[in-house]
């Protein structure tokens, strides 16, 4: 039997086993503000749905190579998407076109004859201020002169303007010979204008920088054809001839073009040519390939790759924030839907934790898989890109969900997840429907996996139906009658298939990590021969074939009610293990020994009966038996009262004249919060109850139980569980039919004739007869007087 110093090595090794416990999933349901909570989940929120940006933004290509013209391929590369693609060899053309076509800029100077006259009267007034003032005719008088006529002027020519100044006639004629000129159109080479005008002019007001309306540019002249021109007029003047001379010659330097080439004008007018080209696109179909291995890279193929594997910064960052947008509307409204409106969608910190992991998990495995399959296209260009995408383990989360927690959060989770699959594939409509059915159907098939198997079929299920999506998607395709659809009906019944292998892949690996009880967990806690078991069944025997039986109860009650059979038998088995410390103080395993209880007091007993609950609780962390377990080992007994030391006391203190307290002997509780956990209190007391029956018939166990569950519903102990009155009456009658088979009568086999003859002969058949018949009559009022005390006849057909 083992020793004291045997159980604290196993309560030092339980304690250190708990240590991955505490550190992952106790942390973070131990959070008890609810604005603390509510801050964590939303920081949780946000960095998920920050990573499955970055895993859901479409890439532009996946291969990081780079091809220049004239490399050579070394694998296929096909277009993962379809794309405009600005060919810049023809775009650059096209702009050169219509740079080339481009008209050149010429400025008017609509005034130039003007600005000549102008000059002449500064000049002018100039000399008749000198002379009114008898200066000098010096150099500086010169430079003056030369400074307004924007010309060097010599001592003749300034003495000739001083005598031509007192003409009356000199302005008129200094006029006509400027407009006379200046009519036509000067250019500054007359062969450059030529071949200007044929390409094309556009004539801007010098002044006023706005186009002039189109004129006749076929008759213009140079600079020094307007200066012959002016050599062969006369000037009406009553001066010399040598004066006159003088300043034509004057004149005749001061003439400039009129019709201005502008060069800057003109180098704007081809920029903007040149931006007002659209650039030239052509498109790339999804799937088209591009280059095949062993190819050299021609310039148009080298184009569609640079323009492929060119990152669009600006364009990646928007749709980056969109995309995000999008995650957390997902995430936030569906999940404030299932929190207000789905009575069994309450997830804890902890489920929350493992639901975000779960996700960017998911994400990333099928963004890894979905670069293979693009890396497949190249080696098998036969399988279209798009039938890998059926094999891939869509459903395999949902499925995960549904056995860890429940359909409600399966449910959910599908709904959010299918959309954001669609993005990551390419905006692909199928992918949704493919994974939101896959998952379902997934879900459904693992409601009750009571074993590994069940996985298996699960997947065979989501087989039929991806295949059933498959042929569907092909048709309205219009692409039934191909090879693809072969490819495409082999990959997606082989899909159900893979999804059932990953999640019994994945499946130990999160009962390890976040320390779950999930049904198949619950299978290897059902053996018998489990350490924790065993050792019940050597120090307390007694407890342990109780618990068994008890087993046994709670699992025909549970699939009456249909509430979870499996959960209710395993937490039978357990829900009392804490008397392992303390065996011999409960009468299960006296046996015919001396009742330990006989020498302390009721509160004693008492205290000792209310502690094995919790020394089960720390033994069931210990051996890492889950938290759905220790929940009913801690409700198995709710707050019921210990009626016999309660009893005992009472008498007791009729003698000492002490108070006593009830609340000193009941149970610490919680209440029963679950149907599992009701089930458990009530086959408890009612298999101990079944006990002291002296004479175990039908008629006596209907009573025993029926006033047992009356009893237990009268107390209040199954308020907090969602046990109907229905429900009762069919865990009465299951409950009947167990405890009939166990305790079911067997004939009386005959002695041997050898202990007849030792005995003095054998019984007449009168006294035989009338035994039977009176126990049945004696059963018969026991019943009946029992039958008055019932709230209602449970278990009754």
């Amino acid at each position: 039997m083992p020793t004291e110093s045997g159980d604290k090595d196993r309560k030092t090794k339980g304690s250190l086993t708990l240590l991955g416990e505490r550190c992952l999933g106790s942390v973070v349901d131990k959070i008890s503000d609810p604005r603390q909570e509510k801050r964590c989940r939303f920081i949780l929120l946000f960095c998920t749905a920050l990573l499955l940006t970055f895993l859901i933004i479409p890439s532009y290509q996946f291969l990081a190579v780079k091809y220049k013209v004239g490399d050579v391929a070394t694998s296929d590369i096909r277009a993962t998407q379809d794309y405009f693609i600005e060919d810049r060899l023809l775009t650059e053309k096209k702009r050169s076109e219509a740079e080339a076509v481009s008209p050149l800029v010429y400025n008017y100077n609509s005034t130039a004859a003007l600005d000549v006259v102008r000059r002449f009267e500064s000049a002018f007034a100039l000399i008749r201020n000198a002379g009114e003032r008898d200066e000098d005719a010096g150099e500086a008088f010169r430079q003056n002169i030369g400074r307004l006529l924007t010309q060097d002027v010599s001592a003749k020519e300034a003495a000739a303007l001083s005598r031509l100044t007192s003409d009356q006639s000199l302005q008129m004629e200094l006029e006509r010979l400027a407009t006379t000129i200046y009519h036509n159109k000067i250019v500054e080479d007359k062969k450059s204008f030529a071949d200007d005008r044929r390409h094309g002019l556009v004539v801007t007001d010098l002044e006023t920088k706005r186009e002039i309306a189109a004129g006749d540019y076929s008759f213009y002249m140079d600079v020094g054809e307007a200066r012959k021109a002016l050599a062969g007029m006369k000037l009406a003047l009553s001066a010399s001839a040598g004066d006159c001379a003088l300043l034509k010659g004057l004149l005749s330097r001061m003439i400039t073009s009129n019709l201005i080439f502008d060069r800057e004008a003109t180098e704007q007018m081809k920029h903007d040519a040149r931006s007002a080209t659209r650039p030239v696109l052509f498109q790339v179909k999804r799937g088209e390939m591009i280059v095949r291995v062993g190819e050299r890279v021609t310039q148009e193929q080298a184009t569609k790759l640079d323009s492929i594997f060119e990152s669009r910064g600006i364009e990646r960052f928007f749709m980056g924030v969109g995309v995000l947008g999008l995650v957390l509307v997902l995430f936030y409204f569906p999940y404030r839907f299932a929190r207000k409106n789905i009575r069994k969608f309450s997830p804890s910190n902890k489920d929350i934790l493992l639901l975000t992991l779960m996700t960017i998990g998911n994400f990333v495995v099928l963004k890894i898989a979905f670069i293979v399959s693009t890396a497949m296209g190249s080696l098998l260009p036969f399988i279209d890109t798009a039938v890998y995408y059926y094999f891939f383990p869509f459903a395999a989360s949902a499925i995960i969900v549904r056995i860890i927690l429940n359909s409600e959060v399966a449910l959910v989770y599908c709904a959010v997840c299918a959309p954001l699959l669609g993005i990551m594939f390419n905006s692909s409509l199928q992918v949704v429907i493919y994974a939101l059915l896959g998952g379902i159907v997934g879900a459904h098939g693992v409601r009750q996996c009571k074993e590994r198997n069940a996985i298996y079929v699960a997947g065979l299920k989501v087989s039929v139906v991806n295949v059933a999506m498959a042929i569907s998607f092909q048709f309205f395709s219009d692409s039934a009658f191909t090879i693809q659809t072969a490819y495409c009906v082999v990959f997606a019944g082989l899909g159900g298939i893979f999804n059932a292998v990953c999640v019994t892949g994945t499946i130990p690996l999160i009962e390890a990590l976040f320390h779950y009880t999930t049904d198949i967990k619950l299978l290897e806690l059902a053996n018998l021969n489990t350490p924790i078991l065993r050792e019940l069944m050597v120090r307390a025997p007694g407890t342990y074939h109780h618990s068994v039986v008890v087993g046994n109860l709670v699992e025909a009650g549970a699939e009456a009610i249909n509430a979870n059979p499996l959960l209710a038998r395993v937490a039978a088995y357990y829900h009392d293990v804490g008397k392992i410390s303390k065996p011999l103080y409960f009468i299960e395993n006296v046996g015919g020994g001396e009742n330990r209880h006989d020498k302390l007091s009721p509160n004693m007993s008492a205290l000792i009966l209310i502690s094995h609950v919790k020394e089960g609780v720390e033994l069931a962390r210990e051996s890492r038996l889950g938290q759905p377990i220790i929940d009913i080992i801690r409700q198995s007994h709710g707050t019921s009262l210990i009626t016999f030391f309660y009893q005992k006391a009472k008498g007791l203190a009729v003698t000492d004249l002490q108070a006593v307290d009830e609340r000193d002997f009941r149970y610490p509780g919680p209440k029963p919060q679950t149907r599992e956990a009701g089930l458990v209190l009530l086959a408890d007391c009612v298999e101990a109850a079944s006990r002291t029956l002296s004479d175990p018939t039908p008629a006596r166990i209907q009573g025993m139980v029926q006033k047992i569950i009356n009893n237990i519903f009268i107390d209040g102990q199954l308020d907090e569980c969602e046990l109907t009155l229905k429900n009762l009456h069919e865990i009465a009658k299951s409950f009947n039919r167990i405890l009939a088979g166990i305790y079911h009568q067997r004939i009386d086999y005959p002695e041997p004739a050898y202990k007849e003859k030792g005995s003095g002969g054998k019984k007449s058949i009168e006294d035989s007869d009338s035994e039977p018949a009176k126990a049945l009559a004696d059963r018969s009022e026991e019943a009946k007087k029992s039958g008055g005390d019932d709230l209602k006849r449970l278990g009754m057909s």
